[in-house]
C-alpha cells in the first residue's frame, strides 16, 4: 500500500512538470493515468506550479505567418493572413496554430486568457456575439448561452475575462454602452453557465465618457476612462458585484501609450514615450495601485526602437510587450523589455495591425 502510494507521488511529481499539451496524450495511455491527469487535486497542483514558477508560459498573438511590402492597402493579404499562434517564451517559435474551435473561417478576437482557458468572440463585439470559454491544449470548450437580458442595440460592447480566486469561478464581464450613454453590465458565470444582469450602476457612470482600455485580475474587470480631460480607471469586482473609480495620477492626460496590467500583482498604470537624462534613451512613467492609492516607481527606460513603438502589456513579471511599427510592411514588431535590467529583446514575432476606424489595435496577451 505505501508502496504504490509512493509510485504515484512519483507519477505525479513527474507530470506536473509537463506542458499541458504533453499531458492530454496521456489522457489515453489507460484510464488510471486518464483519471489521475483530469481529477481536480492535479489540475490545481499542475496550474499552481506552473504559475509560481512561470512554467510554460507561452505568447498568445495575432500575428502575420508570411510578411511581404503592402504596396496596395486593398490587397486581401491584409484580411486573410491573419493567424493566432502560440510562441514559448523562451524561443519565440511558433510552436501552435488556432484555429476556431467551430471551424469558422471568420477572424475572431481573444477577450482573455486564465489558467489555460481562452474567451473568444467576434472580432467586432455585439451584444448577440457568441462567447466561447476553449482550453486549446485540450481542445475542449463550451459556449455560453444567449443573455435573456438584453432587448437593445448598443454602439458600443466589451469583453473581459477571467478567474475570480475568491467565488472559485470563471468569469465573463460584458459592458455595453448606447449612443446616449446607458450603460448595462452583465457577468456570465461558467460554474452556474448563466448571466446575470447588474442592476445598481453608480451614479459616476451615468453621464459621458470615453473608454479606453482594460485588464482582468483576481476576478475585478478595470477599465480606464476618459471624462472630459480626466482620466480615471473604474474597476468592477465580478464577484462583490460592486464598482470603484480611482483617479489617474495628474500627470496622465492624453491616452496616447496609455496602458493599463498588472505588474507584480499589482494594477499598474504606464503612460507616456519621452526622453529621459540618460543620452540615447526613452521612458515610460509606471505606477502601482496600492490601498486604493497610486504610488508611483522607477519610470521604465529603455533603448529606443523606433520613430513609433508604444507599450502594449506586461508579460510575466518584469517583462513588458512594446510593439514597433513597420510602415512598410504594414505589421508590429514585438519587442520584450526588462523593467529592471534595460534590455530589449527582438521576438521576431510580426503582429498583425488591426484598424477600427482611425484606432489602431495589436494584440499579444500571456498564456
Amino acid at each position: 500500500m505505501t508502496f504504490s502510494l509512493r509510485k504515484e507521488e512519483i507519477l505525479i511529481d513527474i507530470l506536473v512538470r509537463l506542458p499541458a499539451k504533453s499531458l492530454v496524450r496521456f489522457l489515453c495511455t489507460c484510464k488510471s493515468w486518464s483519471d489521475l491527469v483530469g481529477s481536480s487535486s492535479f489540475v490545481s497542483t499542475h496550474l499552481h506550479r506552473n504559475i509560481t514558477k512561470h512554467a510554460h508560459v507561452h505568447l498568445l498573438c495575432l500575428h502575420h505567418p508570411n510578411v511581404r511590402r503592402q504596396v496596395n492597402p486593398d490587397d486581401p493579404y491584409v484580411t486573410q493572413e491573419f493567424q493566432w499562434s502560440l510562441f514559448p517564451n523562451e524561443t519565440f517559435e511558433e510552436c501552435s496554430k488556432l484555429s476556431h474551435p467551430l471551424g469558422s473561417t471568420e477572424h475572431y478576437g481573444i477577450y482573455g486568457s486564465s489558467n489555460g482557458l481562452v474567451c473568444i468572440s467576434d472580432e467586432i463585439l455585439n451584444f448577440d456575439s457568441p462567447i466561447l470559454m476553449w482550453n486549446p491544449s485540450v481542445r475542449k470548450f463550451r459556449t455560453a448561452p444567449t443573455s435573456t437580458n438584453i432587448n437593445l442595440k448598443f454602439a458600443y460592447v466589451a469583453l473581459q475575462f477571467g478567474f475570480h480566486h475568491a467565488v472559485n469561478d470563471y468569469k465573463v464581464v460584458r459592458m455595453m454602452r448606447t449612443n446616449k450613454d446607458a450603460l448595462a453590465v452583465e457577468v456570465y458565470s461558467l460554474r452556474t453557465d448563466s448571466w446575470k444582469m447588474i442592476e445598481a450602476i453608480p451614479p459616476w457612470l451615468k453621464c459621458t465618457w470615453q473608454h479606453h482600455r482594460g485588464t482582468f485580475f483576481n476576478g475585478v474587470a478595470y477599465h480606464i476612462i476618459q471624462k472630459g480631460p480626466i482620466f480615471s480607471i473604474m474597476s468592477f469586482d465580478s464577484g462583490s458585484e460592486e464598482f470603484e473609480e480611482f483617479i489617474a495620477p495628474d500627470a496622465v492626460c492624453s491616452s496616447w501609450g496609455l496602458c493599463i496590467d498588472v505588474y507584480n500583482d499589482q494594477i499598474c498604470l504606464l503612460s507616456g514615450f519621452y526622453g529621459c537624462e540618460d543620452e540615447g534613451l526613452d521612458k515610460i512613467d509606471l505606477w502601482v495601485l496600492q490601498e486604493k492609492q497610486w504610488k508611483e516607481l522607477c519610470p521604465v527606460i529603455f533603448p529606443p526602437l523606433g520613430d513609433c513603438d508604444r507599450i502594449i502589456g506586461i508579460s510575466i513579471g518584469i517583462e513588458l510587450l512594446m510593439e514597433k511599427k513597420d510602415f512598410d510592411k504594414g505589421v508590429g514588431e514585438l519587442y520584450l523589455c526588462n523593467y529592471e535590467s534595460k534590455q530589449v529583446l527582438q521576438t521576431g514575432i510580426k503582429l498583425a495591425v488591426m484598424k477600427y476606424d482611425e484606432i489602431e489595435f495589436v494584440f499579444a496577451i500571456t498564456y
